[in-house]
């Protein structure tokens, strides 16, 4: 009798786990889409920027932590739970070309409030330990670990959120799709190992059932503020041979309402590469994009920002801060440049 009950309560479980997934044509809705969307197969909350001036920045940093649903349901106890949470974090410092990063991870059963690591439904606030990003009254706020130093910030919004795609759903593919928000143009200050900093900062959520298309293997993906204000997002879905499946993006001037890039309309043409001495793989750093906001050049400020953390549960990929350039070379703005399945099928 316990075990036919455990199997109905595994059933119920996946029945509703399938009922609430990305769905064209939802309306987001807010603080609750913020938190964490516990059916959908994987979600993430990303940030990345810069401390120092916009002229000269002194570091780069990225968090983000993975919430994946592992199909298992909650009542199974520790060792089964329904939640596998992962977070990468990384510092850059741009004087010596030093890049560092962790990581980590933990079963969740989706109790809120959980020690090891929890994410909310109601709105966001989700921590690994002593890291963690919740939402504030002004905008953002985190924390974490690196070899190079704890960094800790609040990030004071500046401007609406920016719904990706079609009002917050974002195509990847014929057959594959998130729920994708932004938010650019976060003024940072904080402290990294107790010395006063400030910066810009960006934070993208994401949800989704499925990562990838099967044949896809990676993609590249940049998030930029431009010093006007202006936020430039801009990704390709690639295969095995290095194709683009599929592509998209936004432009949004300060003020002003989002334009949405069609697949079509976005070109990526890798003009420089730097090829890992640790897994061998051969990372694009300088890029000529193409996108209906105009043609620029992405260009990384540290060659060397690889997160290679193939002896956990991830894969090892290239993350780091860059520069959007005009056609005749003028910096427009910073941001991060991301590039997955150059070292193998990104897994997560």
């Amino acid at each position: 009798m316990l075990q036919r009950r455990a199997l109905l309560a595994a059933s119920a479980w996946a029945i509703a786990a399938q009922a609430n997934t990305v769905q064209r044509g939802r309306g987001l809705t807010f603080p609750r889409d913020h938190g964490a969307h516990l059916q959908a197969h994987i979600e993430w909350w990303y940030v990345t920027g810069w401390l120092g001036p916009d002229a000269a920045p002194t570091h780069g940093f990225q968090l983000t932590f993975f919430r994946h649903a592992t199909g298992i349901a909650p009542s199974t106890g520790r060792f089964g739970a329904s939640q596998l949470m992962l977070a990468h974090a990384a510092m850059t410092q741009l004087a010596t070309g030093q890049h560092q990063g962790a990581q980590r991870m933990a079963r969740w059963n989706g109790e809120p409030g959980a020690a090891a690591a929890a994410a909310a439904e109601h709105d966001a606030a989700v921590h690994m330990g002593a890291w963690w990003l919740r939402r504030t009254a002004t905008g953002w706020a985190l924390a974490f670990d690196t070899p190079q130093g704890r960094l800790e910030l609040a990030l004071h919004s500046t401007q609406p959120l920016l719904l990706q795609g079609e009002n917050g759903w974002s195509a990847k593919g014929a057959n594959t799709a998130s729920h994708y928000v932004t938010e650019p143009q976060l003024l940072a200050q904080g402290h990294l190992s107790g010395r006063a900093v400030q910066g810009k900062g960006w934070l993208d959520h994401e949800w989704s059932d499925d990562l990838l298309e099967p044949t896809a293997v990676g993609w590249d993906w940049a998030g930029l503020n431009l010093a006007d204000g202006s936020a430039l997002t801009a990704f390709r879905l690639r295969n095995a041979q290095g194709r683009a499946l599929w592509a998209g993006g936004s432009w949004r001037r300060a003020g002003s309402q989002v334009q949405a890039f069609a697949p079509q309309a976005v070109q990526w043409e890798p003009l420089q590469h730097w090829r890992s001495p640790a897994t061998g793989a051969q990372y694009p750093v300088r890029w000529r994009l193409a996108t209906p906001a105009g043609v620029y050049e992405v260009r990384a400020l540290a060659t060397a920002q690889e997160m290679d953390l193939r002896h956990g549960l991830g894969s090892a990929y290239w993350e780091g801060l860059s520069e959007l350039l005009s056609p005749s070379g003028q910096r427009l703005g910073l941001g991060y440049l991301e590039m997955t399945g150059y070292a193998g099928r990104l897994k997560i």
